[in-house]
């Protein structure tokens, strides 16, 4: 459930997978409108009377980006038919166009005649119902189209400027399709399809001796023939090697920031896992604002839903390390986003469990009713959090005008929810963080000290005289916490508490997310409740095999690969590992103190996939991905955790250098 390669621009969002296949085309929303729903768009290579796809078995791949940018440099080379392919993809930074170069090349020492395939099993709008595909001669172009979505298909060899595919043909894919048309090396040339379609289309090269030729495919994207139409002109017109050159400068202009930034003593290969996954997260993210979870359609498999919503605890975070970044646009458009889709009730406010990147809202299976009354169906934190987000970007930024209208359209409202949505002292019962139980987690109550905080402080800023009531209320969850929520027996906090017959009963199990109470409500992380707690997560969450990593939890159940808890507590989380690397920055006295976080960050580079990409966790003896990958919240994680280290890595250095002059 992975993929190594992804490429977007806010609107259009191409995932590719380790066979270098196109598996998931998102359009015009990242993460809403999959058109492929994991349906594979391949390439095959047809040579001396034989067809082979590069998916298959007798084709090596190598998988990487280009540096700091978001356009991949992949090769598959084929020692049986003495070949290879070089792909170079990108997805354009504002136009709606996925570009291929292919450079094809004979590895043999004789001419030989070559004809590439590019095979399409487009489902519009997800479903693959009612779907036309077809040739345009006059275009010489491939469509796909339903309803207000279309696809423009085009090959052109290097140094043209119209389309060059040789031959074409569509099918029904419910029926076999169109991928046995290719294997005699010629396509059938059947003009229109309709239903559940698929197309296909080929280009011919002869090639000399241990020579090349350079193709360029690309996908137009529009909501009409006359969008796609002119995007082709468009592009055949500006020529695709220029497309490739200004999306090549477009990203190092994004990573640009980066380089302005101080990364201490980390690795080169630590810097780099930096700025691919600012890259990363960038992709995730919907032109509108809409921060997205994970967009790996694979996941469908699993739970018949996929990551690609909104969660607002996600967002918020991915907002923090995006302007500790210096990425503040990227930020705000997520908090205009938070002030479009925030639920209302006179003057309070909360966010529901999900959304989708249009605003509208997601799928969940959080009940409104319990023991036959009531009930908001929420995360309380993902009300929380972006407030807390929201003042760390005025602290940056100084923005008062944009900020001001943000706290009164969603940051405001979520705190006067916060301050009515309790029982004595702590946030009311909702469902917590891992989406799995519902009581009064810890972790949601620290994300609510953090924002009734934030809202105190953007309300003094204002001159709302409601911040004192804010800053009381704040202070009373804090103190409930260190009442209710801490055990004097187990020398730690405790997960979560449950008001049963009127008295709180606590669940005891050690929980990667309780570093939130050094990390949001303000309890300092050398204090002896905390450091009780950070050594009981490093004791029984640490993973004792040979790939280590930190459980969410002990006795984790998701994706579980081992009875074996003592060993296995959970599959190991970047996240979670980089909470406890987090935690060790912040203690830290002296740049020896730093090894043990630097061990931590140097862990996520090596279990990252080879492009880079994080996914959410993976298996606890072979390292491989689980779950989706990227997972945006992994990349951000790993961000805000490299900002604090390099922060606190000058901050150390500083105090040396004047201990040396002193002396």
């Amino acid at each position: 459930m992975t993929r190594h390669i992804v490429l977007g621009n806010g609107t259009l969002l191409v995932n590719i997978d380790k066979w270098l296949q196109v598996r998931d085309f998102y359009y015009p929303h990242p993460g809403q409108e999959n058109h492929l729903l994991g349906h594979a768009h391949r390439v095959g290579v047809f040579v001396g009377g034989k067809l082979s796809w590069v998916n298959e078995d007798s084709w090596l791949r190598k998988l990487s980006y280009v540096d700091d940018t978001l356009i991949s440099e992949s090769l598959a080379s084929n020692a049986a038919m003495e070949c290879s392919l070089k792909f170079n993809d990108c997805v354009d930074c504002s136009k709606d166009v996925f570009l291929r170069k292919l450079t094809l090349s004979n590895d043999s020492g004789s001419e030989r005649d070559f004809t590439v395939f590019f095979h399409h099993d487009f489902h519009l709008y997800g479903d693959g119902v009612g779907d036309t595909t077809g040739y345009d001669p006059v275009r010489n172009s491939v469509f796909h189209y339903k309803r207000r979505r279309y696809f423009l298909i085009s090959v052109v060899q290097a140094g043209s400027r119209r389309s060059n595919i040789f031959e074409y043909s569509v099918g029904l894919s419910d029926s076999g399709g169109t991928l046995n048309d290719a294997y005699d090396g010629a396509l059938g040339k059947i003009p229109i399809a309709q239903g559940s379609v698929d197309s296909i289309c080929s280009v011919k090269a002869l090639l000399k001796p241990h020579s090349s030729a350079v193709f360029y495919y690309f996908i137009c994207c529009g909501r009409s023939f006359d969008d796609v139409n002119a995007l082709q002109s468009y592009v055949l017109d500006k020529t695709p090697e220029e497309f490739f050159r200004e999306t090549d400068v477009c990203w190092r202009g994004y990573c640009g920031k980066a380089k302005k930034l101080h990364f201490a003593d980390l690795s080169h290969e630590e810097v780099d896992l930096f700025k691919r996954s600012l890259l990363i997260t960038r992709t995730q993210i919907d032109k509108h604002g809409a921060i997205l979870a994970a967009n790996d359609s694979d996941n469908v498999q699993f739970n018949k839903d996929t990551y690609s919503y909104v969660w607002h605890r996600d967002g918020a975070f991915a907002a923090l390390a995006l302007q500790r970044a210096g990425y503040f646009e990227l930020a705000e458009n997520f908090y205009l986003f938070c002030s479009r889709v925030i639920e209302r009730n006179k003057r309070e406010g909360y966010f529901l469990h999900k959304y989708n990147p249009d605003g509208s809202l997601g799928s969940s299976w959080h009940p409104w009713i319990k023991d036959e009354k009531p009930q908001l169906p929420i995360q309380e934190d993902g009300s929380a959090l972006p407030v807390y987000a929201l003042w760390d970007y005025y602290v940056r930024t100084g923005e008062k005008k944009f900020v001001r209208d943000m706290y009164e359209k969603f940051a405001k409202p979520a705190a006067e929810f916060m301050c009515g949505y309790v029982y004595k002292g702590l946030p009311r019962e909702s469902y917590d963080l891992w989406e799995e139980r519902q009581g009064i987690l810890t972790f949601t109550c620290n994300a609510v000290c953090a924002g009734l905080n934030a809202a105190a402080n953007l309300a003094k800023e204002f001159r709302d005289k409601d911040y004192k009531r804010y800053a009381a209320a704040a202070a009373k969850v804090h103190a409930s916490v260190a009442r209710h929520l801490y055990s004097k027996m187990q020398g730690r906090f405790v997960r979560m508490t449950n008001l049963v017959n009127g008295k709180f009963v606590a669940d005891l199990t050690v929980d990667s997310s309780l570093y939130a109470n050094f990390a949001l409500c303000g309890f300092k992380p050398d204090d002896k409740r905390v450091i009780g707690t950070m050594k009981a997560i490093e004791k029984y969450l640490w993973v004792k095999t040979g790939i280590g990593g930190v459980a969410r939890y002990y006795s984790d159940q998701y994706h579980k690969n081992s009875n074996d808890f003592e060993t296995v507590p959970g599959n190991p989380w970047f996240i979670c590992t980089l909470w406890l690397a987090k935690w060790y920055i912040a203690i830290a006295k002296s740049l020896e103190d730093l090894k043990k976080p630097r061990e931590l960050i140097r862990w996520v580079v090596e279990h990252a996939l080879p492009t880079g990409v994080l996914p959410e966790q993976i298996h606890p003896y072979s390292g491989e991905p689980l779950s989706v990958a990227p997972l945006t919240w992994s990349h951000s994680e790993y961000v805000d955790t490299v900002l604090d280290y390099s922060a606190k890595y000058k901050a150390l250095s500083s105090v040396n250098v004047k201990i040396k002059k002193k002396n």
